[in-house]
């Protein structure tokens, strides 16, 4: 089992990071520096006015640690890694198999399967929760809705007509989204999902997240040696990690959705955390990207059961897990990608 390595958030403006022997060196505001190994670290991300060192990059670069940039807001704009290592001919499996249509459309119905599947969880756990009849019902027949997509996807033989019983389900869930939604708060309505940017609270939260789970994603998917670069379901676009939001498409649900959704129901974040800028994008302050980073950090260090491996294993794993089995289906070794579908 691999273990349960860490991502270092650096959240501060103009922080200065270098290399002191084998650590990284965290320069903030003039205080003393703060070290922390490298072999402790998974990946880097920096959010802002972040200085990286040379040295620094390098010394990650060798040790297989990501550096991962974005803006305050967490819109991503570059990563820093080193030499690819994976197996050459997994990758080329992987090409080849992007290539043919049937190939691209097995996966790609196996990660919606595990998308479709872990957002019926979602919407059916909301209707048990739900403080009132009219969002439990809501909720319910959102959840059946995605049942009966699950169907349609066992009759689609081509990506593109996967792609479509996949929008027809999204739509489904974004409008009932609105109803998972406990706390009373005009700033923390949801009438749908947008972005780029987000310009409203909700997706703001739901944008910065996803961001921080493709980061992962990303990271596990070339440490099992495969391209995060060429998808199954999503295609190839110039600077697009496809494979990832592949990926990503299966563990939002439970993982990300689950996170912004607690953080609001939970008053774990306040609406006078949120500001709405000129052109109309809203935006997070210091002191709530923080708290959201923390939830997610907490979240990775939980244990759940994997339903397939039957083992049990941190939540902050199943990215690695997943592109692990990933890869063992592209190798030979399993009839079929199995996605994570948390019941």
């Amino acid at each position: 089992m691999k273990d349960l390595l860490n991502v270092l958030y650096i959240t501060t403006p103009e922080t200065y990071l270098g290399k002191e022997g084998e650590c990284v060196s965290v320069r903030q505001d003039g205080a003393s520096p703060r070290r922390i190994p490298l072999t402790n670290l998974q990946g880097i991300i920096c959010l802002g006015r972040v200085t990286v060192s040379p040295y620094l990059m390098a010394a990650c670069a060798e040790k297989g640690v990501t550096i991962t940039y974005l803006t305050e807001n967490g819109r991503f704009l570059a990563s820093v890694h080193g030499e690819v290592r994976g197996n050459v001919l997994l990758r080329r499996e992987q090409y080849r198999r992007a290539d043919d249509e049937a190939g691209s459309a097995s996966i790609a119905r196996c990660v919606l399967k595990g998308k479709l599947g872990n957002a019926r969880t979602v919407l059916r756990r909301g209707a048990r929760e739900a403080q009132d009849q009219v969002r439990a019902e809501r909720l319910t027949r959102a959840a059946d809705i995605h049942t009966a997509a699950l169907t349609r996807l066992d009759r689609e033989t081509h990506v593109d007509g996967l792609r479509g019983v996949e929008g027809d389900a999204a739509a489904v869930y974004w409008s009932a989204f609105a109803a998972l939604i406990r706390v009373d708060d005009p700033a923390f309505a949801f009438s749908g999902r947008n972005r780029r940017p987000p310009r409203d609270a909700v997706n703001c939260l739901l944008s910065f997240v996803y961001t921080l789970l493709a980061h992962d994603l990303r990271s596990a998917l070339e440490g099992v040696g495969l391209d995060p670069y060429v998808g199954f379901l999503h295609r190839d676009r110039p600077g697009r990690a496809s494979l990832a939001l592949d990926l990503e498409e299966e563990l939002r649900p439970i993982l990300a959705d689950r996170i912004v959704l607690s953080l609001i129901n939970r008053r774990q974040v306040e609406a006078a955390g949120f500001l709405t800028q000129d052109g109309g994008a809203v935006v997070m302050d210091d002191d709530t990207r923080k708290a959201v980073i923390t939830a997610w950090q907490e979240r990775k260090a939980k244990e759940i059961r994997h339903p397939f491996l039957d083992e049990d294993a941190p939540i902050g794993l199943l990215p690695h897990l997943q592109a692990l089995l990933l890869a063992r289906h592209l190798r030979g070794d399993l009839d079929l990608y199995p996605p994570l579908i948390w019941a």
